[in-house]
């Protein structure tokens, strides 16, 4: 018999660039941990030249050992201890962690190296075997630099992998604006989430909405088509700088990066407000900040809104795990995840609005709603198994996919003629036709279920999928009356995947 060996994957990043801070540290722990529970071996590498000043007291510090230790300290906790290498490329270039020929066979024997934010600079060995993918978490600079025909180092650094995945999922639907990159395709993924890991906290809810971020970032900014589009938050925040004047609930910003004029400013207006790195620096103390709230009320950058880029943050999906419901700026993705319970998208400040009245009116549910969003849409299983599914190395441990969603809104936006919400229609059109084993494979069939069909090819997959997925002793015979479109092929498609499944076609409406 044999037992396939297990894929061997690095990720490169940069957990300790500028600050340990407990978002960014739990943004690779979720797939560090995710990889593993899919049955990889997984090792985390940090290669890049930036001084961990952070943990250095003195000029004469050794922060390269301090910023291992760091590593190691995190690591263990999760039984990784071994699986990691910090190299000081900011000084001698030394590896801790492991030597550096162990880091170079690691390299050669990888089935999968990824760099994450396209942080860290590829070198010879990690794309030497061509698995070097690039996991893009910040959308808009890249697809805005691979227009400009001078830019060559950007062509040459994506040039170097093989595979490119971002959190832009909204890219290449009708209302994004940001230009689909013509010489790289682009997958959409998003951030895998271990649920266990925020839904098994038991905390109490503070009743106050709160996000963690920057307040001031001037850098990066980008032009695009003669306008100029923002990096930093607080441009959008200040648009609904009146917020806690305008409902009863209460909201609380833990920032960086701001000046005591901007705390002033913000606790002027009613805004609670506290020094985030009283307790991001320690992954704990930031995961219980996000359980203890009781939802979070966040922004998006100028960037990723006006151009719909479809990002999602990895801190608010953190915040639906944990059973609290989010309220974040409209960037697109609700045309990708279910709003209206649980998430809620807002453009203005009226929509903001609707959205506290709602989870103040029934916030037990919106917490379940949170959590069911985040199993199905955010899971490391869900997520990663599909970037494995993509580059051809499904999991060992890949769960059986359902159907649709449970948490798709099936209230009609309108009904005549019928409408369903932008989320509902993406998951029922876009998603592949799969080959339904019966619940019970050694039933027979006792029953027929009769569906005539005309048109509404979108309700009829939602239909019949969904009967094909939970149910073992039945026949479906579809009379389908001349529909136009598509209704036929679809048709003729899941039957030849589902001998259950009986079409029969009439020319004309009967």
């Amino acid at each position: 018999m044999n037992i396939p060996s297990k894929k061997k994957i690095v990720v490169l990043g940069m957990m300790t660039n500028h600050m340990p801070v407990g978002g960014v540290v739990w943004q690779y722990l979720h797939y560090l941990v995710g990889f593993r529970r899919l049955g990889s071996d997984v090792y985390y590498v940090e290669q890049h030249a930036r001084t961990p000043s952070m943990f250095m007291e003195t000029p004469h510090s050794d922060g390269s050992r301090k910023a291992a230790d760091y590593i190691a300290g995190v690591l263990k906790r999760f039984d990784l201890g071994n699986a990691w290498v910090y190299q000081a490329l900011h000084e001698d270039g030394r590896c801790l962690g492991m030597s550096d020929t162990q880091l170079k066979q690691l390299f050669a024997s990888a089935d999968l190296i990824i760099n994450m934010h396209g942080g860290t600079p590829p070198q010879p060995e990690h794309s030497a075997t061509n698995r070097l993918v690039y996991l893009e978490t910040d959308p808009v600079q890249l697809q805005i630099e691979l227009l400009r025909p001078k830019l060559q180092s950007t062509i040459d650094f994506l040039d170097q992998h093989c595979a490119f995945f971002t959190f832009g999922e909204n890219i290449g639907r009708p209302d994004c604006r940001l230009p689909v990159p013509k010489r790289f395709k682009f997958l959409p993924t998003r951030q895998p989430v271990v649920i266990d890991f925020w839904s098994e906290r038991q905390t109490s809810d503070s009743g106050v909405f709160t996000t963690v971020g920057n307040w001031r970032q001037d850098l990066r900014n980008m032009k695009f088509r003669g306008e100029t589009y923002t990096w930093s938050k607080h441009f959008e925040f200040l648009k609904f700088i009146d917020l806690p004047s305008r409902t009863s609930q209460r909201f609380e910003i833990a920032l960086s990066r701001y000046t005591e004029e901007d705390k002033r400013m913000l606790e002027r207006n009613g805004w609670q407000t506290r020094h985030a790195l009283d307790f991001s620096l320690d992954i704990d103390s930031y995961a219980q900040y996000i359980a203890g709230s009781h939802g979070e009320f966040t922004v998006a950058k100028d960037q990723n809104v006006r151009l719909r880029s479809g990002w999602f943050s990895d801190r608010s999906a953190t915040y639906l795990a944990a059973g609290r419901p989010v309220i974040t700026q409209e960037t697109g993705f609700s045309n990708i995840f279910p709003t209206g319970c649980g998430l809620y998208g807002f453009s203005d400040m009226e929509e903001l609005l609707f959205a506290c009245e709602k989870i103040d009116r029934d916030y037990e549910r919106n917490r379940r709603c949170a959590r069911e969003i985040a199993r199905e849409y955010f899971d490391h299983e869900v997520v990663l198994g599909k970037i494995l599914r993509h580059l051809g190395m499904p999991a060992p441990e890949d769960r059986r996919e359902e159907p649709f969603p449970k948490s798709l809104v099936l209230e009609p936006v309108a009904r005549r003629p019928l409408k369903l919400p932008q989320p509902t229609v993406s998951a029922a059109r876009d998603k592949a036709i799969l080959a339904f084993k019966p619940v019970d494979e050694k039933s027979v069939a006792k029953t027929s279920i009769i569906i005539v069909t005309f048109d509404n090819l979108l309700v009829t997959r939602l239909c019949l999928e969904t009967l094909l997925a939970h149910t073992g002793d039945c026949e479906i015979i579809i009379i389908d009356n001349g529909s136009r479109d598509g209704t036929a092929e679809y048709l003729a498609k899941l039957a030849a995947k589902n001998p259950r499944v009986h079409p029969i076609s009439n020319s004309t409406n009967l």
